[in-house]
């Protein structure tokens, strides 16, 4: 369509004709469904044959037959060129050739010098040196050989000599000891003195001690023991409802009141018994207390020191 200046639109874009729609008709193939290379599937194909392996053959060369490097070269040997050079470097030698006199030496064993180059060395020489004469010194002393035995019920075995036998009685410990006794009960004169005054304790060793004659032992009566057992004349009669089988007829009824009175007291010989009252306590002074008064009283409070336990 011409626009309002009078160009038409390929003028405007500066194109000389309009593009070409080359799939104008084509039918639809989807992205999937095509070929990788369409190509490949249309005429002729290269046809390799497969890899050749590399073997001794001409086969496995790309050449029809062996190509040489060099081409009319001629033969060398190598053992001639290898005399030629050692023929030149023995030109160059100003003298012989320099062969050591003898081979290494191997020693031949543990303290052998053999093959060293200073040779055996005097200070280690195995030759004994030279000692004077031994002299023997005189002969030893000669005793009797050991006497066997233990000591333990074997006579004559020790230095010295053999101790004398001396009796011993068996009681002799006993008898000694009763003469001593005796000895010292002769010299005593008179009894032993026993001193009245020895001070006592606050209470008695026995409580129960009393300076009156004891009562004679009451002996008790033995009771006769009834060697027979009772045994009833008859059988019990059993209740039947009326009594009949206890020792006395059913009582009679007597009107009882609910409530029990109290029994009045009336007279003066009817008292209220009281039981008498228990005994009192009184101060008594402590173990303690009476240590402390003997250790310490009236006239040693200044000088007596406080014990340390």
């Amino acid at each position: 369509m011409p626009a309002e200046g009078g160009k038409t639109d390929m003028e405007r874009i500066g194109l000389f004709s309009e593009m070409e729609y080359i799939t104008v008709g084509d039918k639809y193939v989807s992205q999937f469904n095509r070929p990788f290379n369409e190509a490949a599937s249309k005429s002729k194909q290269m046809l390799p044959g497969g890899p050749k392996a590399m073997s001794d053959l001409q086969a496995g060369y790309f050449d029809p037959h062996f190509v040489r490097i060099f081409e009319g070269e001629g033969y060398t040997n190598l053992n001639q060129v290898r005399r030629r050079d050692m023929m030149e470097a023995a030109r160059k030698n100003l003298g012989k050739a320099f062969f050591p006199s003898s081979g290494e030496k191997k020693p031949c064993g543990l303290g052998s010098y053999y093959g060293t180059i200073g040779g055996p060395v005097p200070f280690f020489s195995a030759q004994s040196k030279p000692r004077e004469k031994y002299k023997a010194p005189g002969k030893n002393l000669y005793t009797n050989p050991g006497k066997k035995g233990t000591g333990y019920g074997y006579a004559n075995i020790t230095i010295g000599k053999q101790f004398s036998h001396s009796a011993d009685f068996y009681d002799a410990a006993k008898l000694n000891y009763k003469k001593a006794n005796e000895e010292h009960h002769r010299l005593l004169k008179g009894a032993p003195f026993k001193l009245n005054l020895h001070p006592r304790d606050y209470f008695d060793a026995n409580p129960y001690f009393s300076e009156e004659a004891l009562p004679p032992i009451k002996k008790e009566e033995k009771k006769e023991s009834i060697s027979n057992t009772f045994k009833p004349s008859s059988p019990g009669k059993k209740p039947g409802g009326m009594k009949a089988g206890t020792f006395d007829p059913y009582p009679s009824h007597s009107a009882d009141p609910y409530v029990a009175k109290l029994a009045t007291i009336s007279g003066k010989n009817d008292k209220i018994f009281h039981p008498p009252g228990g005994p009192k306590s009184r101060p008594i002074e402590s173990i303690m207390t009476l240590n402390v008064r003997r250790a310490l009283n009236s006239k040693n409070y200044k000088t007596a020191s406080v014990p340390s336990y």
